[in-house]
């Protein structure tokens, strides 16, 4: 079934690249068709990524009201992909519970150390162009909240999981823990009762968290970009907004 689903992905994708040429590179077509092949969307491939100093550290951050929401312009092939889709600056979107983004988390291709899927991620994971970046948005949380955002992780990371890519063009999964990363971090937002707008969650895209924010939920933290030294601009505000 793998080889059906990397047909019509291909397909699609020839499409978009004829029409989009100047946004991918033939080094980017390459490694496109060799991560396709890593794939599936039927069934779960990935399992037991997070591990307990992950869960360990997710749950010191209960005293921290808050989650956090990091968007990313990576500069990946498959980003520029998806670019093609969202007409977006920021295609890939992570959660973390604590500020210094120790617990950040997606779905994501496994970034070369795992299978695609749920995975834990590090910042310098998302520098892949001289001028990737990354921007965080603060969103207040009780504990509970917190709890059950971690305890449905654990579930997902347990049961299995893999990464959604031929939902990124059907908009539908096919099983409950195959999700892309936007659909992932809402349908955690979704469970702990924090999602401040409503959308069916296969899609939502990453800058749909920003741009439905409309009541004002979520704050912005920064905005980083990730290959200049002085990160922080000498006017940013505090990083915590919550009241």
């Amino acid at each position: 079934m793998w080889k059906s689903e990397l047909f019509w992905v291909l397909a699609v994708f020839v499409v978009l690249f004829v029409s989009s040429c100047s946004t991918l590179t033939v080094r980017d077509i390459g490694d496109l068709a060799r991560d396709m092949g890593r794939h599936n969307s039927f069934k779960y491939i990935n399992s037991k990524t997070l591990s307990e100093s992950w869960f360990g550290a997710a749950a010191e951050t209960m005293d921290e009201p808050a989650v956090y929401i990091v968007l990313s312009d990576t500069g990946s092939p498959a980003s520029k992909l998806i670019s093609m889709f969202t007409k977006k600056r920021y295609n890939h979107v992570s959660l973390a519970l604590d500020a210094g983004l120790e617990t950040l988390v997606s779905y994501n291709n496994g970034r070369g150390r795992g299978k695609p899927g749920l995975n834990p991620e590090r910042i310098e994971d998302l520098n892949l162009k001289p001028d990737a970046s990354i921007a965080v948005y603060q969103l207040a949380a009780r504990p509970e909240q917190k709890q059950a955002i971690i305890g449905r992780i654990e579930r997902i990371n347990r049961e299995g999981n893999a990464y959604n890519l031929l939902g990124l063009v059907t908009k539908q999964s096919f099983q409950p823990n195959i999700m892309f990363c936007s659909q992932f971090v809402y349908t955690m937002l979704d469970e702990a009762g924090l999602d401040y707008f409503e959308m069916q969650n296969s899609r939502v895209q990453p800058e749909d968290f920003v741009d439905r924010n409309s009541a004002g939920y979520l704050a912005f933290m920064y905005e980083e970009q990730l290959n200049v030294p002085t990160l922080t601009p000498a006017n940013m505000p505090p990083k915590n907004f919550l009241p």
